[in-house]
């Protein structure tokens, strides 16, 4: 009877991790993205001495609470949103948002340096930008939608130029989150454009 029982119990536990093995096989990979920035357009060649060449303070940023975690989020109804559980941010958003804006800006623009926020005080800065994002997300298939208010101070802080709320939507190509992806980095391309010709325009 006891041989018998062993038997059993052999058999089940068997069972019990062919079903975990199994489990673990069919469970989906974890996929995960980055944005990306925009091409170089030779800004960045110039002499970085050049007196042409800016010092730009970035941040803060701000993200929406929503968007501030590991999955992807979209849009499937007006009102409803989907975290994606196998489709992650490689690193967080808000941190990936700033590092792609900062580089964008550089290649927008003749820079001789861009930092960060916070940065040292001893770091001489022309002008300093905070955004606080209000949207960015999108509908697979559909569009990727970036909403943002935006802000240009002094390089010390004290007197701010511009203040403005932005809207861009972008088509995105294809039913997946890599495509979502794409266009949301195409999508943070135009804001980056349309406040770098607006630090242009403060220069003149």
């Amino acid at each position: 009877m006891a041989r018998h029982l062993l038997h059993i119990g052999t058999i089940v536990t068997l069972g019990a991790l062919w079903a975990v093995q199994f489990g673990c096989a069919s469970s989906p990979s974890s996929r995960f993205y980055l944005l990306t920035s925009l091409p170089r357009t030779g800004q960045e060649a110039k002499a970085p001495m050049d007196e042409n060449c800016l010092s730009i303070g970035i941040g803060p940023i701000s993200v929406p609470g929503y968007l501030d975690q590991p999955q992807i989020v979209a849009r499937t109804t007006g009102n409803e949103v989907l975290m994606a559980e196998f489709d992650r941010w490689a690193e967080p958003l808000k941190e990936n948002f700033t590092r792609v804006f900062s580089q964008n800006i550089s290649a927008l623009l003749c820079t001789r340096t861009v930092v960060l926020f916070p940065w040292q005080a001893r770091i001489p800065i022309d002008y300093r930008v905070e955004v606080d994002v209000l949207r960015f997300d999108g509908t697979l298939a559909g569009n990727a939608s970036l909403e943002a208010w935006w802000r240009i101070f002094s390089g010390d802080g004290k007197k701010m130029l511009i203040a403005k709320k932005s809207s861009f939507n972008e088509s995105v190509d294809g039913k997946d989150f890599g495509s979502l992806v794409s266009a949301q980095s195409r999508a943070l391309g135009r804001l980056s454009g349309e406040i770098a010709e607006a630090i242009k325009m403060l220069k003149r």
